[in-house]
């Protein structure tokens, strides 16, 4: 394994010092929620190993939510992050092939880098709204593939692609005998309702998810693998097992004490989601000089300056720093173009949000040349 760093993570909020930042528009999830807020119960929780797989009554719920015929198709794991390690540690060898449709979530190129395997990378077009064309897709995988990897909804555009699409990418790993990745993470947060499972509808396709965006629970580290196949399933287990044996008992159960609550919490976090969108949607309205796909999900939008406007892209970013102390993610933590940026719009106050966005449009204008 050939381990490097990512920028994402370098010149993250948690890296850098939330107290050097004024307005921070890079979170990629909701609020944090305070241990006040959670309303639990760990009188006489035992500290002990737990079940590798993970709390089988947090595993019913989750399938019971995901639509898969059991627990056994559920994998707890150490955060979104920690699934997609161990599939790609799983399934990929030096000589295997993957394909990875960009942008999407670091871990998901960087992984399979350190592997040294062979990663082709199907770039979405911000002129095609970002979605897929099949026949190029598919022209770019051959024998050696493994499997594809998507976001749906993604991380960073807040595009969702259809359950039309969706079954379509499912069928051509079908067809082709290889597995589709879909990280689901923001899934509980898609505008028009939530798409099926990726996992629920194949042996196909493998799910990940976690506790981390939509709940406003990244320090549990909690997320989950998916998936009808018991024997892949199995291999799974076997290298969580050598990673982490099994989940912190005290996360799990926060977790499941949680997660019971899930059908009075979800409504009011979809709601105050739509009424920061609202609030995104205004300016950009009022502004001229930032161009989007529209997000359908999540809590991220992904704009870029206009191509056409002349910018002095890193004066942009120096300006909106250190003139108005506020961060977004940069186009280059995606391996996009750094006219591009994603936007968290789920995390800050919105007196902070309407601020930082505010401040956006004025380190444009200042940027200009």
């Amino acid at each position: 394994m050939k381990y490097r760093r990512m920028p994402i993570e370098i010149e993250s909020p948690e890296q850098m010092g939330y107290d050097t930042i004024k307005y921070n528009l890079t979170e990629s999830s909701c609020a944090d929620l305070a241990m006040s807020e959670l309303d639990l119960d760990l009188q006489g929780l035992l500290v002990a190993y737990c079940d590798h797989r993970g709390k089988v009554e947090l595993r019913d719920l989750i399938a019971r939510d995901s639509g898969l015929a059991s627990r056994d198709e559920v994998l707890m794991t150490p955060g979104a992050a920690g699934a997609l390690f161990i599939i790609a540690t799983t399934l990929l060898g030096p000589d295997d092939h993957l394909l990875v449709v960009r942008p999407n979530y670091a871990t998901n190129l960087e992984t399979p880098r350190a592997i040294g395997c062979h990663v082709d990378i199907y770039d979405l077009k911000f002129e095609e709204g970002f979605d897929i064309d099949l026949a190029r897709l598919t022209a770019m995988l051959h024998p050696r593939t493994k499997y594809l990897s998507v976001t749906i909804p993604s991380n960073p555009t807040g595009v969702v692609w259809s359950e039309a699409r969706l079954r379509q990418l499912i069928a051509l790993a079908e067809d082709r005998g290889i597995k589709l990745l879909v990280d689901e993470t923001y899934r509980e947060m898609t505008f028009a309702g939530p798409l099926p499972v990726a996992a629920s509808l194949s042996p196909a396709a493998i799910s990940v998810s976690s506790l981390s965006k939509t709940y406003g629970l990244p320090g549990l580290r909690m997320g989950w693998i998916a998936t009808k196949d018991p024997a892949l399933q199995e291999k799974f287990l076997a290298a969580k097992e050598q990673i982490v044996i099994c989940n912190s008992v005290v996360d799990e159960e926060i977790s499941w004490q949680f997660l019971r609550r899930k059908a009075v919490l979800l409504p009011g976090i979809r709601r105050e989601i739509a009424e920061r969108f609202a609030l995104v949607r205004q300016w950009y309205g009022a502004q001229d000089e930032l161009e989007w796909i529209e997000p359908q999900g999540g809590v991220v939008a992904f704009p870029r300056i206009k191509p056409g406007l002349r910018v002095d892209v890193d004066r942009f970013y120096r300006v909106l720093q250190e003139q108005h102390g506020t961060f977004v993610g940069p186009g280059h933590w995606f391996e996009m173009d750094r006219r591009f940026m994603r936007i968290g719009f789920g995390w800050p106050k919105r007196e902070h949000l309407v601020a930082g966005l505010q401040a956006i449009s004025a380190a444009v204008r200042s940027a200009r040349t």
